[in-house]
């Protein structure tokens, strides 16, 4: 039987991979046969993500790059398609969740929470489509939203702002882009489980938060790998503009 989770042969370029959920998306779809190009500022860590990948047999290169600049997003696809070819696969997993109140946000906070978490996402997926279609390839590209996307809670109404405008932006791209053979959908985690927010949802206050989740639990990180792959391979072939949520059932009472 045909595996159809299988990604041998494709190149997958995954941003925000220095670290938590970015890095788990790189291992594992370089585990399934992607060629990976992990990209993010914090070049040490990238090194240390693609010496692990390559330790397991993987292929991986890192790729230093600011996404929130266009150049660099150019730069960064093409060092990309010159380590292993175009890229087809595209994880635009890098973002940030500052907590601040709306009324007392400020232009800077607002504009650097939307320059990564939304300006970036469409500027890597225009890249991302330009290449593949002057390639004439199929393609699938991957959004890292958030549940926080569909409902809010309080002290990150940026993040929520600019994820709710991901998913938008999702099922656009999308409609566009479906006649050239380019899937775009959108994976919404719920609350899982990170070496940064470990602290805090292992907390008293954490526990308290499972009362609002139906399966009583937070996720583990390698319970998006499912998800992960369904929308990055020929598995979810038929599917495009779909926003996934994977959270335990925390949507169900909204």
């Amino acid at each position: 039987m045909t595996d159809l989770f299988d990604l041998t042969g494709r190149t997958a370029l995954v941003t925000g991979a220095s670290g938590g959920l970015g890095a788990r998306f790189a291992h594992t779809l370089a585990a399934h046969g992607a060629q990976v190009a992990l990209v993010a500022r914090r070049k040490a860590e990238l090194d240390s993500q693609v010496s692990a990948i390559q330790a397991a047999g993987g292929k991986a290169v890192a790729i230093e790059a600011d996404i929130t600049d266009r150049g660099a997003i150019t730069h960064a696809f093409a060092q990309a398609e010159q380590a292993f070819g175009t890229v087809e696969i595209l994880v635009a997993n890098a973002g940030i969740a500052p907590a601040a109140k709306l009324i007392d946000e400020t232009e800077e906070g607002w504009r650097k929470v939307m320059g990564l978490n939304l300006d970036a996402v469409l500027f890597c997926a225009q890249e991302a489509a330009r290449r593949l279609i002057a390639a004439d390839k199929p393609g699938s590209i991957v959004v890292v939203g958030s549940i926080l996307g569909f409902g809010v809670t309080r002290g990150v109404g940026a993040y929520c702002t600019s994820k709710a405008a991901v998913h938008q932006l999702t099922k656009a791209l999308a409609l566009e882009l479906a006649p050239k053979k380019i899937r775009v959908n959108a994976l919404a985690p719920g609350y899982i489980i990170t070496d940064i927010n470990r602290g805090y949802l292992e907390s008293l206050a954490g526990e308290a938060m499972k009362a609002n989740i139906p399966m009583r639990r937070f996720g583990r990180i390698d319970e998006l790998d499912g998800p992960l792959l369904l929308l990055a391979s020929d598995a979810g072939s038929l599917m495009t503009g779909t926003i996934l949520a994977a959270d335990g059932g925390h949507l169900l009472p909204l």
